[in-house]
């Protein structure tokens, strides 16, 4: 298999490589939690304290589809941030999911993908220096091109979390038995 950073045919040059880096995670995403059990899904660690794999997932997922809105120049629909958010709880800790299906939780990462390429698709490359803000009270400034890109690093920053986690999941059924 070749790996390449080759965009979709109807995106300019370089919106398709952010993309395509995007879309890289995302199903590199869908690897390594394949076959995880819905106890896996919700294990927060050998003491509870952790965020679960359903937790980093859905929290990718929000800061995505918020990126996708940014893009967008919209702020995100309040149906949006009620299905999703919000991003962090009273605790300042991600918010709890659980019982939620792995298939559940790709299918509507899926379709913020979805989102994100039509989104790219209407995008130039000269759209990409334009200034957006965000943060939890949209206090930082960065341009479209380094959220696409942050989009891609962020998904694969929690991949390690979930790595580990499946991990520790492993020793700690092992140990069970």
């Amino acid at each position: 298999m070749l790996k390449d950073l080759q965009g979709e045919a109807n995106m300019s040059p370089i919106v398709g490589m952010l993309y395509s880096a995007v879309k890289e995670n995302s199903q590199r995403l869908q690897l390594i939690t394949k076959g995880m059990s819905q106890e896996e899904v919700d294990y927060k660690g050998h003491d509870g304290s952790f965020n679960s794999t359903a937790q980093l997932m859905r929290h990718i997922l929000y800061v995505d589809l918020n990126w996708v809105y940014r893009m967008k120049g919209e702020p995100l629909p309040y149906s949006l941030q009620e299905q999703y958010g919000p991003m962090i709880d009273a605790n300042n800790r991600l918010p709890m999911i659980q019982g939620k299906s792995l298939n559940t939780l790709i299918s509507e990462y899926e379709e913020v993908l979805s989102m994100l390429k039509d989104t790219c698709s209407q995008l130039q490359d000269a759209d990409l220096d334009r200034v957006v803000t965000f943060g939890h009270e949209n206090e930082k400034q960065a341009t479209i091109r380094w959220g696409l890109w942050h989009m891609a690093d962020h998904n694969r920053y929690h991949q390690a979390h979930i790595n580990l986690l499946r991990k520790w999941y492993a020793e700690h059924s092992f140990s069970k038995n």
